[in-house]
């Protein structure tokens, strides 16, 4: 007999026979159970999607001894972060024997550091027997400076020049006390000190300090043939001074790789002395020939004042010999006199001329 399926209408009798081996269930589903599974369907096969990508890395990380959360890897994604570089680190950290949570290799993700340099320089730390804890790692690396290099210096010394090339000068020029320039090459070995890595001085400050300490020594020498003879006083001084301090380095050794001898820098500062001194003295010597020729214009017309005065006074002379006649207070006589006296006077003054 025909069979009647739930959403209407019949079959014949061939399909029903097709049919009834089936689960009755299946035959009893409504339309919006079948979008249902559906929807069911599309939503696991994107997670197997998504899980799928993740497989290996789950599966590299539990071989490794290092096992992350698959859900974990999900997670990560979700928050931005690469999960490869984190189960990655976390495999080489753990077979090196140091075991780091994800949630630390993430923190540091997210803060914008170099996940991979930390935990290399960790690795070679760790086999260098050197004390470098996460928190001090994460905060060099933080601060901008290469972890692993610095890591690498500590264990390998490296060696500063002292000028530094991106200066521009080939020596450091300094001066002794007989006032003989000296030019002077220094090479110093530091070591990275990662207690002070964090706040302390650049290689610059390096340079810089032992540039002041070579320039200091040579100038308190009381000649350059003491220099020249022990170049080794300039490195055991300067050494002595204890430049690294504050410093991300520690200063192993300062050597003296060239002195050369400059110019007679006392010399030519005698000579512009000198130099200076003689035009002072020329301009002294001009101050004081132009306040004599000053002073004699000035006597001159001093001169010609009381030339002028005396005039004056000869002029009153012939009104008061003239009164005098008048008055009766002087002779003929007397005017005679006075007459032969002037005229003999004139004349010794006239054979007293040359």
């Amino acid at each position: 007999m025909p069979l009647r399926v739930a959403w209407g209408g019949t079959i014949d009798s061939r399909a029903s026979a097709t049919l009834a081996g089936m689960n009755p269930l299946f035959l009893a589903l409504e339309p919006w159970a079948w979008i249902g599974l559906g929807v069911l369907g599309l939503i696991g096969l994107v997670l197997f999607i998504i899980v799928s990508k993740y497989l290996g890395l789950w599966l590299q990380a539990m071989l490794s001894g290092a096992s992350v959360g698959l859900i974990d890897l999900v997670m990560m994604r979700l928050r931005k972060v690469d999960p490869a570089v984190i189960v990655l680190n976390r495999i080489s950290a753990k077979k090196a024997g140091i075991d780091l949570a994800t949630n630390m290799l993430e923190a540091h993700y997210l803060a914008g550091g170099r996940v991979t340099n930390v935990v290399r320089a960790m690795i070679a730390a760790e086999k260098a027997k050197i004390d470098l804890l996460w928190d001090r790692a994460v905060a060099i690396d933080l601060a901008g400076r290469d972890i692993v290099d610095a890591v690498n210096t500590s264990v390998n010394p490296k060696v500063i020049d002292c000028p530094s090339r991106a200066s521009g000068k080939n020596t450091i020029d300094a001066v002794a006390k007989d006032g003989i320039q000296l030019r002077a090459k220094a090479r110093v070995t530091v070591r990275t000190n990662i207690a002070r890595l964090v706040g302390g001085a650049t290689e610059e400050t390096i340079i810089a300090r032992v540039g002041e300490g070579i320039i200091s020594t040579i100038g308190s020498a009381e000649d350059h043939k003491s220099v020249l003879e022990n170049p080794d006083r300039i490195s055991k001084t300067v050494l002595a001074k204890g430049l690294d301090s504050g410093t991300a380095f520690e200063i192993l050794s300062i050597d003296i790789a060239d002195v050369d001898v400059g110019e007679n820098i006392g010399a030519q500062l005698q000579a512009a002395q000198a130099e200076a001194d003689t035009k002072r003295f020329q301009a002294q010597a001009e101050q004081r020939r132009a306040l004599a020729v000053a002073q004699e214009a000035e006597f001159q017309a001093e001169a010609q004042k009381n030339r002028a005065v005396v005039i004056l006074a000869e002029a009153d002379i012939p009104r008061a010999v003239a009164e005098a006649f008048r008055s009766g207070n002087l002779g003929v006589m007397d005017y005679e006199r006075l007459k032969n006296l002037q005229a003999d006077t004139g004349m010794r003054q006239s054979l007293g001329k040359p």
